[in-house]
């Protein structure tokens, strides 16, 4: 959805209604996670992907009907084992589309969430998947205030507070109701659409190899800063555009920034004067991944000298070093392909293997 609303920004603003789907549960080894989102607009023009192409050609149909007639479906779409190419689904699993039309009437509130994406500021979007309650109905949620409704007072206030539960954790996902929203009930389902600010990529070293690690780490949707003491290494041009560069001590900096279960800190500047204050601090707060880089002897110098800080074996074990998976990378750019390889099994529950070599389901179950 981020991807596609400067397109639905433009519809919008032209008063040209268009139809929604968005991706609101998944199953075994579908292709897209709630959210994913495609539209059909003006002259047929698409935008937007919710299954890699399985079944792009059936939803392109609905949502133009949806746009036409202005009603909300719900649709289905995979294989039973007996007739695995019955509906185009072939690779593999279910996913439950919710396929909505858009209007300044019907959504009045779409500009002011498409706008508060576009500015990186928390929003959920909350919508009547099923149920006693208008299907497509929306309800959107920020911190601090409201809009839109889901045709009952009781279940858009029990929606507000779960929306906003779920938006500091940055998680999307089914929930269900009573119709006055009962919490003990399941009578109206609501998909909770949450746009948390980018997840933060925090990288330590201007080297070169930092370079390529935060072009990667753009490239994966983290919000990137590198920061080095040394002005003479730490400055823009040497880095892609849209990366913060910062001047300043490493622990320092990391004292004063604000870090969370999503937060991912790469350590390269591989020098005790500045790994060991900054992985003090890195180790002790949230991060949902640490990663720091240096030989095996390195390594073992920097377990040495932290534990002489005073970090007990819970903090050292959440630090991953040498950093990156191995995939016998030489290259500043091949290191950066194996730091984000461990960044994305280690988000995902994934083992590093080749999926040649494993059996059952591609796509772990995991959280973000």
């Amino acid at each position: 959805m981020r991807e596609i609303l400067p397109v639905l920004e433009r519809w919008y603003a032209a008063r040209v209604p268009f139809g929604l789907a968005t991706v609101v549960t998944v199953s075994r080894s579908a292709p897209r996670q709630p959210g994913a989102s495609m539209a059909v607009g003006p002259d047929d023009e698409v935008v937007g992907s919710v299954s890699g192409g399985c079944v792009e050609g059936a939803v392109f149909e609905l949502a133009q009907e949806v746009a036409a007639d202005g009603e909300a479906r719900l649709e289905t779409f995979g294989y039973s084992d007996e007739d695995a190419f019955a509906v185009g689904l072939t690779c593999g699993g279910e996913i439950s589309v919710l396929v909505r039309p858009v209007t300044r009437e019907s959504d009045p509130a779409f500009g002011a969430v498409a706008a508060s994406v576009a500015a990186g500021d928390p929003v959920t979007l909350a919508t009547v998947v099923d149920g006693p309650a208008p299907r497509g109905a929306t309800l959107a949620v920020w911190p601090h205030t409201v809009a839109g409704t889901l045709g009952a007072s009781g279940l858009d206030a029990a929606v507000t507070a779960d929306a906003r539960g779920e938006l500091a954790q940055g998680a999307t996902g089914l929930r269900h109701y009573g119709a006055r929203g009962e919490r003990r009930e399941d009578a109206v389902t609501v998909f909770l659409h949450s746009f948390a600010p980018p997840p933060r990529m925090l990288v330590f070293g201007a080297i070169d190899y930092a370079a390529s690690v935060a072009r990667i780490g753009a490239f994966l949707g983290y919000r990137v800063t590198v920061c080095d003491a040394r002005p003479v290494f730490a400055t823009p041009k040497r880095f892609p555009e849209g990366v913060e560069v910062v001047v300043d001590w490493p622990h320092r900096y990391l004292h004063r920034t604000d870090t969370d279960e999503r937060t991912v800190i790469c350590v390269l500047t591989h020098d005790p004067k500045f790994d060991v204050p900054l992985l003090e601090e890195a180790l002790r707060r949230p991060a949902a991944y640490i990663g720091a880089m240096g030989s095996r002897r390195t390594h073992h110098d920097r377990l040495e000298r932290l534990v002489e800080a005073g970090l007990t074996e819970d903090e050292l074990a959440r630090l991953r070093s040498p950093v990156g998976l191995d995939l016998g990378a030489r290259t500043p750019e091949e290191v950066a392909v194996s730091v984000a390889a461990e960044i994305v099994a280690l988000r995902w529950g994934g083992t590093g293997a080749p999926l040649a070599a494993t059996a059952g389901a591609i796509h772990a179950t995991g959280s973000a």
